[in-house]
């Protein structure tokens, strides 16, 4: 089967992850598969390596001094659309940007639908909802986000959860010298993933380490990653203006680099998951594997994926609350049951239900 995965990135991103990862393990089971994305500012080739056997397109997509979110949102779609040149016998689109390149193009695409969001930008708006709506069928990785996408807009995605590479995350938890070099660096810290923005819970989470930071002196909290298409300075001038305040110093590590990132993971006291929405929540899958404890807010989704493997807190108090046990030992999560789990969810698996599922789906001649 000739495949073709779209995604609007080179950035370490969950969908982006997500695209490499399905399409290696497509690649691995014998298919042609490419993938198409968006090579932002000088970006060449993606944040890691790719398996060979995948072909990678990296459409350049050079910066424009001034150009306002929803400007560079249309820009995207159609420099993506006018590059995008496939005779694949499926086309999987894993955000909305490349999901209209396609649609643009009059190409029939599958669209998984990682979560639901909130926009007020009309271009973000009018990409948002077409690649709901018009893909010829759709995914999505958890059933929680699934009744989501049928409760507000009639149509029904098959689900097909995410996989994990727990393999490399559970080897990092043993791996010394790579812990101890972010130990040294760091100290004792509680870790978030996906850098400081709204969806993230960012602010909500500075509120809880402030809640629990006198009971452990010394601790820090840390963000890493934060690359994103989106503008969220006033978000971050909140969040900073309310770190001062506190009198907190937070570490923003930025994006961090693919290879160094499990050992991150496995030396944190606690990986702090608080996300307002999330469509599986694959930085905790992986926490689980390197068997890091993860407090997460309390969402439908988070119960559907994580069940008892995690600990649950919503407002700052709650989650402050669950970190201060966890530091202190007084609270554990089932760490044999979330490696279990984190394992359970190989990229093998989901590539063969992609391939069960694209069978179903009615494209119509190959193009």
């Amino acid at each position: 089967m000739r495949i073709a995965q779209l995604t609007y990135s080179t950035k370490p991103r969950g969908g982006v992850v997500h695209t490499l990862a399905l399409a290696e393990a497509l690649a691995a089971r014998g298919h042609d598969v490419e993938v198409w994305t968006l090579g932002r500012g000088d970006d060449t080739a993606f944040f890691r390596p790719v398996d060979p056997r995948v072909d990678v397109r990296v459409v350049p997509f050079p910066p424009r001094d001034g150009e306002g979110v929803g400007e560079r949102i249309e820009r995207s779609i159609e420099v993506m659309a006018a590059a995008l040149d496939t005779d694949a016998d499926v086309v999987h689109a894993q955000d909305c940007i490349s999901a209209n390149a396609a649609l643009r193009r009059g190409i029939p695409v599958v669209r998984t639908i990682h979560h639901l969001d909130s926009f007020t930008t009309p271009q973000l708006v009018a990409c948002h909802d077409r690649a709901v709506t018009e893909p010829v069928a759709r995914l999505c990785v958890s059933h929680a986000v699934a009744r989501e996408v049928e409760e507000g807009y009639g149509v029904r995605p098959e689900v097909i959860a995410n996989g994990v590479d727990a393999e490399r995350f559970s080897i990092a938890s043993s791996d010394a010298d790579a812990r101890a070099a972010w130990r040294a660096r760091l100290g004792a810290y509680v870790l978030a993933l996906g850098g400081i923005e709204p969806r993230k819970g960012s602010i909500d989470l500075l509120e809880a380490y402030a809640l629990l930071r006198n009971a452990h002196p010394g601790l820090r909290l840390v963000f890493g990653g934060g690359e994103t298409l989106f503008d969220y300075r006033d978000y971050r001038e909140r969040f900073d203006a309310r770190a001062a305040e506190l009198g907190i110093h937070p570490t923003v590590l930025g994006p961090v680099d693919d290879d160094a990132l499990p050992a991150l993971v496995a030396e944190a006291r606690a990986l702090a998951f608080v996300s307002t929405k999330e469509g599986f929540g694959l930085a905790a899958m992986e926490a689980l594997a390197a068997s890091t404890p993860v407090i997460a807010r309390d969402l439908p989704v988070i119960r559907e994926v994580f069940g008892d493997t995690v600990l649950y807190g919503s407002t700052p108090a709650e989650i402050a609350g669950q970190l201060d046990a966890v530091l202190r030992g007084a609270a554990s999560t089932d760490a044999e049951g979330g490696r279990v789990l984190a394992r359970a969810h190989t990229w093998d698996r989901a590539a063969r239900a992609h391939e069960e599922f694209y069978a179903r789906v009615p494209f119509g001649s190959p193009r």
